[in-house]
């Protein structure tokens, strides 16, 4: 059995992440989700980008939009100068391995792709991302079993309600009953080793979820401009704490984002940057990040 693209389905789901931690953030700056959103997104985020050909961040909020409105050549494009800007960033390369999958007429795993998946996971060996596709790619060859203990693994390394949970347990499942393989009771097990949800620290009530008013407005927003906004709230919640260094709660907020859209290795920065310039709170920086799985 071979996954076509109506298969490749768990990594798209953290789109759902993006516009959680989107208004979260917006929360924190006590803004309304319309004014965040230009009037023409994409219009914007190209002349960005191209005005700021070496930022990382530009390039991957431009790949995010072209993605979400289908354009996957041109998200390819986009995240390929995105890693190019920063290739130490494990999500940039993920992201540029599923556009090329997308983009792919023929092939469903192109060679590329498959390289950038392999480069995300070496960079950050927990990247979700890469780790789906990767899986994807033994179950195109044929390695059923692999694939699906590979899936099972990331499962059981994925926090209960995290967005692309659903979606992993049904291809997981899926591919289990094409294949006449029992997945049941692994899925079980997985579930039963999965992280604790973080909770316990103060600032982490400083972080709520979307009220009914926001997914309200959420549904009037396309998903690709969704999750370009929630990529540049998190970009300038950065920028915002290299001018405030000594706000916890805030970096304890970049932490959280980063997790949620499953950019570990970004995460684990923050920490180490959070710790650096806040020596003296170091224990309760690690404990927060403890609790959301993070180390570094």
């Amino acid at each position: 059995m071979a996954i076509g693209k109506g298969g490749v389905i768990a990594a798209g789901a953290l789109v759902l992440a993006a516009g959680a931690i989107g208004y979260r953030l917006m929360d924190a700056e006590d803004s309304p989700a319309a004014a965040a959103v230009p009037a023409d997104p994409l219009t914007a985020l190209e002349a960005d980008a191209k005005a700021n050909p070496g930022d990382a961040g530009a390039w991957q909020r431009l790949g995010i939009a072209y993605f979400d409105a289908g354009r996957f050549a041109d998200a390819a494009d986009a995240y390929g100068k995105a890693s190019e800007a920063d290739p130490g960033n494990a999500a940039l390369w993920s992201s540029l391995g599923e556009a090329l999958v997308m983009a792919s007429e023929r092939d469903p795993m192109p060679d590329r792709a498959r390289d950038a998946f392999r480069k995300a996971v070496s960079l950050d060996a927990k990247d979700p991302r890469g780790r789906y596709f990767l899986a994807v790619a033994k179950d195109l060859t044929g390695d059923h079993q692999g694939a699906i203990g590979d899936w099972i693994a990331l499962l059981a390394d994925t926090p209960p309600g995290a967005p692309w949970e659903a979606d992993l347990v049904r291809t997981i499942e899926q591919v289990g009953k094409i294949n006449d393989i029992e997945v049941a009771k692994r899925i079980a097990d997985a579930r039963g080793s999965q992280p604790e949800p973080a909770a316990g620290h103060p600032a982490f009530d400083a972080i709520p979820g979307p009220s009914q008013e926001q997914l309200a407005a959420a549904g009037s927003i396309p998903p690709g401009e969704q999750r370009a906004m929630a990529e540049g709230m998190v970009a300038k919640l950065e920028s915002r704490l290299a001018g405030d260094p000594s706000n916890i709660d805030g970096w304890i907020m970049l932490m959280r984002s980063r997790k949620t859209l499953g950019q570990d290795a970004a995460a684990a920065k923050a920490l180490t940057a959070a710790i650096a310039a806040n020596p003296s709170r170091k224990a309760e920086l690690e404990a927060a990040a403890s609790q959301l799985g993070i180390s570094r």
